[in-house]
C-alpha cells in the first residue's frame, strides 16, 4: 500500500471516529431534554388532577353562606328553572332572599315557599328586564341591604335558531335580548358592586352559557350577548380579586328547563337544582366555570380539542336541523 493510500484511509478513519464522537455528545442533552419534557407533562397532568379533584370533588362547600358572605342574596330571574334552583340553594344555606322577576304572582309563591321551608326572611322585587328605567325601583328596593351573593340569572334567547335577517321583529328583538342579557349584567353589578368593596367581600354570579364560548350561527346575538358577560365577568375579577370580591362567569351547556325546552334531565342535562348545587361548589375555586363536571368535560372538547371550522360547521349544521323541524310544525299547527 502506498503513502498515499495510507494516509487517505487514515483521514477516513478519523473522521469516522470524530463523527461518532460528536453524536455521543449530543446523545446526554438529548437524553435530559427528553426526561424533562416527561417529567414536565407529567407534572402538569398531575397538577390539573388535583385541581379536577380540588373542585369536583372536594369543592368550596364552606364559603358560599351568610357568614362568609353577607345575610342577603339577590337572585334575578328567580321564578323558573335556573334562577329558582339558586334561589332555593341559597335559602337552603341560610340566605335572606331578594327575588327579581317579572310576575308578581309568581315572586310571591316562590317566596312563600323559601319562607315556609327554609325559614328565612324573603323580598320580592317585580321588573321586566327588557324596559331601561327599572333599575331606581331594584336600587330602591336593595337600600341599606347587606347583600352577600348576587346571581345575575335572568335571560332570554330564541324562539327557534334563525338568520339574523329573518328573525321576526329584528328591530324589537335586538333590544330586547340586549336589555335583558347585557344591561341587566351590567346595571345590578353597579348597584351591588360597591357595598360588596366598602365591606371587602361578596361574590357575583353571572351566568353565562356554553353558547359564549365560541360563536354559535342561528343563534348568533343570543351567543354574542352570553360571550359579553363572559368577558365582563372576567376582566372585572381581575379588577376586584384584590379587594376580596369573587366574581364568577358561569357558563352552563344544556340544563332541563323551559328555556332550554328539555323536559327529560340526563346525565349531561342535569336538572336545575342538581346543576345549582354542584356550581356552588366552584364559586372561589374558579373565575370562569362551566359549574358541572360533565359540561366542563364538553367544554374542553369543545374549545381544546375541536377545530374551531369542524366546531363552526357542527353548530351550524344542529341549527339548521332545528330550524327546519320548528318551520314544519309550525306549519303543520
Amino acid at each position: 500500500m502506498s503513502s498515499i493510500e495510507e494516509e487517505e484511509e487514515e483521514a477516513v478513519v478519523a473522521e469516522e471516529v470524530t463523527f461518532e464522537f460528536d453524536i455521543t455528545l449530543l446523545k446526554t442533552p438529548l437524553l435530559y431534554l427528553g426526561i424533562l419534557t416527561v417529567a414536565w407533562f407529567s407534572l402538569c397532568i398531575v397538577y390539573r388532577l388535583l385541581c379536577g379533584i380540588r373542585v369536583w370533588v372536594v369543592g368550596n362547600r364552606q364559603l358560599v353562606s351568610p357568614n362568609q358572605l353577607g345575610k342577603w342574596a339577590v337572585v334575578t330571574g328567580a321564578t323558573d328553572g335556573i334562577g329558582k334552583a339558586y334561589a332555593q340553594q341559597l335559602a337552603r344555606k341560610g340566605f335572606a332572599m331578594v327575588l327579581i322577576s317579572r310576575s308578581q304572582q309568581k315572586l310571591d309563591d316562590v317566596a312563600k315557599s323559601l319562607s315556609g321551608k327554609c325559614d328565612v326572611e324573603t323580598r320580592t322585587i317585580a321588573v321586566d328586564f327588557s324596559d331601561r328605567d327599572i333599575y331606581s325601583k331594584i336600587e330602591n328596593g336593595l337600600a341599606g341591604l347587606e347583600i352577600g351573593i348576587l346571581v345575575n340569572n335572568v335571560g332570554i334567547s330564541y324562539s327557534y335558531p334563525e338568520y339574523f335577517l329573518k328573525v321576526p321583529d329584528l328591530d324589537q328583538f335586538i333590544d330586547t335580548l340586549i336589555n335583558v342579557n347585557i344591561t341587566s349584567v351590567c346595571q345590578m353589578t353597579r348597584i351591588v358592586l360597591p357595598r360588596m368593596v366598602e365591606k371587602n367581600r361578596g361574590a357575583i354570579l353571572n351566568i353565562s352559557s356554553a353558547s359564549g364560548m365560541y360563536p354559535v350561527p342561528l343563534l348568533t346575538v343570543y351567543s354574542a350577548s352570553k360571550a359579553f358577560v363572559d368577558f365582563f365577568s372576567r376582566g372585572l375579577q381581575a379588577e376586584y380579586k384584590s379587594r376580596g370580591i369573587i366574581i364568577q362567569s358561569v357558563l352552563p351547556f344544556f340544563v332541563a328547563t323551559k328555556l332550554s325546552g328539555i323536559k327529560k334531565p340526563t346525565l349531561d342535562k342535569p336538572t336545575p337544582r342538581r346543576y345549582v348545587t354542584a356550581q356552588l361548589n366552584t364559586v372561589g375555586l374558579q373565575d370562569q366555570t362551566n359549574g358541572y363536571l360533565p359540561h366542563a368535560i364538553m367544554g374542553w372538547v369543545t374549545t381544546a380539542l375541536l377545530p374551531a371550522k369542524l366546531l363552526s360547521s357542527h353548530v351550524m349544521g344542529m341549527g339548521l336541523s332545528q330550524r327546519t323541524r320548528y318551520l314544519k310544525k309550525q306549519k303543520q299547527g
